[in-house]
């Protein structure tokens, strides 16, 4: 059965209710306050990043401008899902209107796709300043880094705009229940009157090639890297490009490694994986890489670490004597 027929004079509802996680609602409480408490966590960390990195002129080079502007994407993912889940879970459900829950939607896939891109340029700088570093200034100059973060920013809206297009033109005629903590792709399409193939096609097919390809070259740069670190003579050299890029590595892991889980369960392991795992796996796919990016970032980053001490004890310090 492909679903009654596209109608477009079908009115959409008005809400739809947000459950949470099916099956774990005696945990909803618990998952409220760690949620809370990683959100705090995310917003501490990576708005500290930007405050650091934007009044230090020390730190006006290309690898902590693209950390930058990972963090602020790390603060528009969570944002865009954390405070609506936390009042799902303490309430245990709470509604949300239609545009609101597309315009949710489009903002996690879009901020999705900018954060893989941003991997993307960060591990091209690291392969430009280990492998060519004589002409690291000139290959990325500030034009460059403009160029890549406004390629990046356009290719995710292109690519996931006619993605919410497609879904919020289905007709909704049945049940506005999305057994989800927020307004999840599949989730969201399996309420529709209509095939919701398409738009899950489409949804696929630009992850494949979007994430596919960013993997395939970021893994084609730490190759040259390795190659390039291995073949120094000195293994303090050695040591200190692989604590450089250890922390790009360690970040990367946390996004692609918990996604993929996510997006393979989802469409491969749906009757196999039960439905509140699937719904856990997506929640904190969207919640861990912004909570523990800015700690990895300050713990193995010293020049970072250090920037972001002085300027909190310099804030501190000024605050005892006013």
């Amino acid at each position: 059965m492909l679903g009654l027929p596209y109608n477009h004079t079908m009115e959409p509802p008005a809400t739809f209710f947000l459950v949470g996680i099916p099956g774990l609602q005696s945990s909803h409480p618990w998952l409220a306050i760690s949620l809370s408490a990683m959100y705090t966590i995310a917003l501490l960390g990576n708005t500290l990043i930007v405050t650091v990195v934007w009044v230090d002129s020390t730190l006006q080079e290309p690898m902590y401008c693209f950390l930058c502007a990972l963090a602020a994407m790390d603060i528009v993912m969570a944002s865009s899902v954390v405070p609506k889940m936390v009042s799902t879970f303490c309430s245990g459900g709470s509604s949300i209107s239609f545009n609101g829950c597309f315009t949710q939607m489009y903002f996690v896939h879009a901020a999705t796709a900018v954060e893989t891109g941003l991997l993307l340029a960060m591990a091209f700088d690291r392969y430009v300043a280990i492998c060519k570093p004589l002409h690291y200034k000139r290959i990325l100059t500030p034009q460059v880094m403009l160029g890549m973060c406004v390629t990046i920013t356009i290719r995710a809206v292109i690519s996931m705009t006619p993605l919410s297009w497609m879904l919020s033109h289905l007709p909704f005629c049945g049940s506005n229940v999305i057994l989800h903590s927020y307004c999840e792709h599949i989730a969201v399409a399996k309420l529709a009157c209509a095939d919701p193939r398409p738009s899950s096609l489409y949804s696929l097919i630009c992850s494949f090639i979007i994430v596919g390809s960013d993997v395939a070259f970021i893994a084609a740069s730490y190759i040259l890297i390795l190659r390039a670190v291995f073949g120094l003579s000195s293994k303090n050299a050695q040591l200190k490009a692989l604590s450089t890029c250890g922390s790009h590595m360690g970040v990367m892991a946390l996004f692609y490694l918990p996604g993929m889980a996510s997006i393979y369960v989802a469409w491969v392991g749906q009757d196999i994986v039960p439905l509140h795992t699937q719904v856990l796996l997506a929640d904190l796919y969207l919640v861990i890489p912004p909570t523990l990016n800015p700690i990895i970032y300050g713990m193995r980053t010293k020049q970072m670490r250090e920037r972001m001490w002085s300027l909190l004890v310099g804030k501190g310090e000024r605050i005892i004597l006013n």
